[in-house]
């Protein structure tokens, strides 16, 4: 990942009101310890970037070849590692946690990364938004899918043509959610609006760089 974030577990939904009164709908994030394991240079690596683990975990979750990591590096267990990109990681040390509060501000505008919920099997009204066919006066076309090309030419059915298949459970992001509240001493994350995934599920939240319409 190119720039610098936090790992998280989505809680669930509230609302939070504003200070003229309004209702704002939040979801709250429960922050991980998002301890550095280690540094990787460009001399040695190719590239600078430090690797964060989000949250602490028993050793019996882990391989050997895991723990063998960790313990070499004085560091607890943690999981799930990721990469982020840096400038410099010479400024990071590894078993420090992460400055969330340097990192993540309120009023900012920050970017979701997290795996949507699966739907399972569904068809392309439900998937695509396709119409339907009328559902009365003997009609026996109501949800199918209908005709997916001509028969002659082109003779084939084209790629990435809508048809059923599985809904959900893949990698999406929300951009420029904004940051309502940011509560450091019990770790939660306050962000307007929804997040992606199910509830419990991770989510790596970092300052957006997209600029609107830019």
């Amino acid at each position: 990942m190119k720039t610098l974030g936090v790992m998280g577990k989505k809680v669930g939904m509230t609302q939070v009101f504003s200070k003229e009164g309004l209702s704002i709908p939040v979801t709250i994030v429960q922050l991980g310890d998002n301890i550095v394991t280690r540094k990787l240079t460009k001399d040695k690596d190719g590239y600078e970037a430090v690797q964060v683990g989000g949250f602490k975990v028993k050793e019996k979750k882990l391989n050997k070849p895991e723990l063998g990591a960790f313990k070499k590096n004085e560091v607890p267990p943690v999981a799930p590692l990721k990469e982020f990109h840096v400038a410099d990681s010479a400024s990071y040390n590894v078993g420090d946690s992460l400055p969330v509060g340097d990192l993540i501000k309120e009023d900012m505008l920050v970017d979701i990364r997290g795996k949507s919920i699966g739907k399972g099997f569904q068809g392309t009204v439900k998937r695509y938004h396709a119409g339907r066919g009328p559902m009365t006066h003997g009609s026996k076309f109501h949800r199918s899918m209908g005709s997916i090309g001509a028969g002659t030419t082109p003779g084939r059915v084209f790629v990435g043509t809508h048809m059923p298949g599985q809904m959900g459970n893949v990698n999406v992001c929300t951009r420029r959610a904004k940051v309502v509240r940011v509560d450091q001493e019990k770790g939660l994350l306050l962000i307007k609006g929804p997040v992606p995934g199910v509830e419990g599920g991770l989510v790596v939240i970092s300052p957006t760089k997209k600029k609107w319409n830019g």
